[in-house]
């Protein structure tokens, strides 16, 4: 059983994390398109409209997208200053307080992301040029921030079956 959700996992958080990249991609093909236009307004050509918009919504689903397949490869900013005194099973040990603080921080940001996209909805916020619904953005960021939490969660188990007694 922990076979196929280490399999799932892996691929939700590789699935999530390339539709970040498409998104990324789409984005600066964007900024470069509106730059473009700016340039070339005396030739008729004009910036994308919205286009601050468009970036800060997609720059946040990116974001949170690229979240969960990090964890799960644990590319995650690490101190390894004194990993080599600690030994196997205490590195081991650091390893799951490490993936229990995250897991608490993933939840904690889902939490708080989802009561703000609700909050957004529940004014009708707006951007400014496009009339975009500003709660969709936190919506596809909410996609990310859950899979981070099923990812994050995933990578406790995967720390508590390493330890000793574990099942490992």
């Amino acid at each position: 059983m922990y076979r196929q959700i280490d399999k799932a996992v892996g691929w939700l958080s590789r699935a999530v994390a390339i539709a970040g990249g498409v998104i990324l991609i789409a984005l600066v093909i964007m900024v470069c398109a509106s730059i473009t236009g700016r340039a070339l307004i005396p030739l008729g050509l004009k910036p994308v409209s919205g286009d601050v918009e468009l970036l800060e919504m997609g720059m946040a689903f990116a974001i949170f997208a690229f979240l969960p397949y990090c964890q799960y490869v644990r590319g995650h900013a690490r101190v390894d200053l004194f990993q080599a005194t600690f030994g196997k099973m205490g590195n081991r040990f650091l390893d799951l307080i490490a993936d229990l603080g995250m897991a608490v921080v993933a939840v904690v940001i889902a939490w708080r992301l989802c009561l703000g996209m609700l909050d957004k909805k529940s004014y009708f916020e707006t951007t400014f040029i496009l009339q975009i619904e500003i709660w969709q953005a936190y919506a596809a960021a909410m996609l990310g921030a859950g899979a981070f939490v099923i990812v994050s969660l995933f990578c406790v188990w995967r720390s508590l079956k390493a330890m000793p007694g574990g099942g490992a």
